[in-house]
């Protein structure tokens, strides 16, 4: 199978809920701002909301998801846990067309996750648990994919744990050595 695109990057679920600005200052949040938390964090700050909308998201995966829609072909690599956020995920992507056939991981942290609360003037603060994804590995690259994609997109947010930094730098060596083109998003410091 050939893809016009291949992205790789976090697979992360978006959980949004409606709160108002007495929620942000009990929980000490800074209106706005993304953070990241650890997974009982995560825990913790989603057991104090009211109801929410579970949207899958991440920076290469919501491109994958535009350009499946304007009817490109697409696959995304990225990794999620074998749990309920992971399986919101791989139905997400897969829905918008795109090919994902990454497997989830059966141990280690939860399916990555960031809760965005919103309060009533729309204004959105993010906190963001990185889980599954940051173990994103060279082993996850599937090399056929790589080649038979037009295009390679790397989210640069994988340049910082360093699994997913040696994943990246093979999906690019591959992507090279079979003469195809690699777009890098600048979503990370260094990249700029």
């Amino acid at each position: 199978m050939r893809f016009d695109v291949l992205g790789i990057g976090n697979a992360i679920v978006d959980v949004l809920a409606r709160v108002d600005e007495e929620f942000l200052v009990r929980h000490d949040l800074v209106k706005g701002a993304m953070r990241l938390i650890d997974e009982a964090q995560a825990h913790d700050l989603y057991e104090a909301l009211g109801p929410t909308v579970e949207s899958s998201g991440g920076s290469a995966a919501n491109t994958i998801a535009g350009a499946a829609s304007f009817g490109l072909r697409t696959a995304f690599i990225g990794k999620v846990r074998n749990d309920q956020l992971g399986e919101v995920f791989a139905h997400d992507i897969r829905a918008t067309g795109a090919h994902f056939a990454t497997p989830a991981a059966t141990r280690g942290p939860s399916t990555a996750r960031c809760l965005v609360l919103i309060t009533p003037d729309g204004e959105r603060t993010m906190n963001t648990w990185l889980g599954a994804s940051q173990n994103l590995g060279p082993e996850d690259i599937d090399e056929a994919q790589v080649k038979a994609a037009a295009i390679t997109y790397l989210e640069g947010y994988l340049w910082d744990p360093p699994k997913a930094k040696d994943a990246f730098v093979k999906a690019a060596g591959i992507a090279r050595a079979a003469q195809r083109k690699v777009a890098l998003t600048l979503s990370d410091a260094f990249c700029v």
